[in-house]
């Protein structure tokens, strides 16, 4: 009951995910993401435990096509199901269970991987793929939106819209942004909105932040003001 696309942005190495569907709070359900291990979507009949379990199996070394093979070996409602990875090393695997409503079906690129069901039709993944594909030149968040968006004005869901979720993970274990419109009349506009906005403070707060490798971060609040003033001069 939803379309999705997982990529990972050649620049950063970043994993990303975004999702639009036609039921509620689809960011809650659909995407998991380890940082710098892989992506997991799972959709139609949600099993949150392909993603949970399939997470675990990444961080203990399984490539994406063992893990699938793995979350499906376990699941006897699995015909209902529809997931996809992407690994570390940019493989992919993908499944659309016998049982999962048109139209529904799966599509890879460099980079990316786009799985949908209960969709208008082939149109969707197609196009959210092409502008994928056309748009390298966005900032990575902006691209994923992009590109479901080309989906959404192929059709997208065949019920409608309503909710929508952009994730995306860097090198820590949290993620460098995780936006969601949860009921919206136009969630992915909504998720641009959003995007815009985490330039305001967010960004420049999110630098401060500890890391693994910084792990007091930066207290010092003028830095993170004179970022912001920066910022604010530039767009002026």
């Amino acid at each position: 009951m939803t379309w999705s696309i997982i990529a990972r942005d050649p620049a950063t190495s970043q994993f990303g995910i975004a999702v639009a569907t036609r039921f509620f709070a689809v960011g809650a359900r659909v995407p998991y993401i380890a940082a710098g291990l892989g992506a997991i979507a799972t959709q139609a009949f949600v099993n949150p435990y392909y993603g949970i379990d399939g997470i675990k199996l990444l961080r203990e070394g399984l490539n994406a096509h063992d893990v699938l093979a793995t979350l499906l070996a376990t699941d006897a409602g699995r015909e209902s199901r529809q997931v996809h990875i992407m690994d570390a090393s940019g493989a992919i695997a993908a499944y659309t269970g016998r049982d999962c409503v048109d139209w529904c079906g799966h599509v890879a690129g460099s980079g990316f991987s786009i799985a949908g069901n209960m969709l208008t039709g082939a149109d969707v993944l197609d196009e959210t793929a092409k502008t994928y594909i056309a748009n390298d030149s966005l900032p990575f968040p902006r691209r994923l939106i992009a590109a479901m968006r080309a989906g959404e004005a192929a059709g997208g869901d065949k019920r409608g819209k309503q909710s929508a979720a952009l994730v995306i993970h860097g090198e820590e274990e949290w993620p460098a942004l995780d936006i969601r419109a949860d009921d919206h009349p136009d969630p992915l506009g909504e998720l641009e909105r959003l995007e815009r906005v985490s330039h305001e403070l967010w960004v420049h707060f999110r630098a401060s932040m500890p890391t693994r490798q910084n792990p007091a971060g930066n207290t010092d609040r003028s830095v993170i003001d004179a970022s912001i003033e920066a910022a604010r001069a530039r767009r002026s």
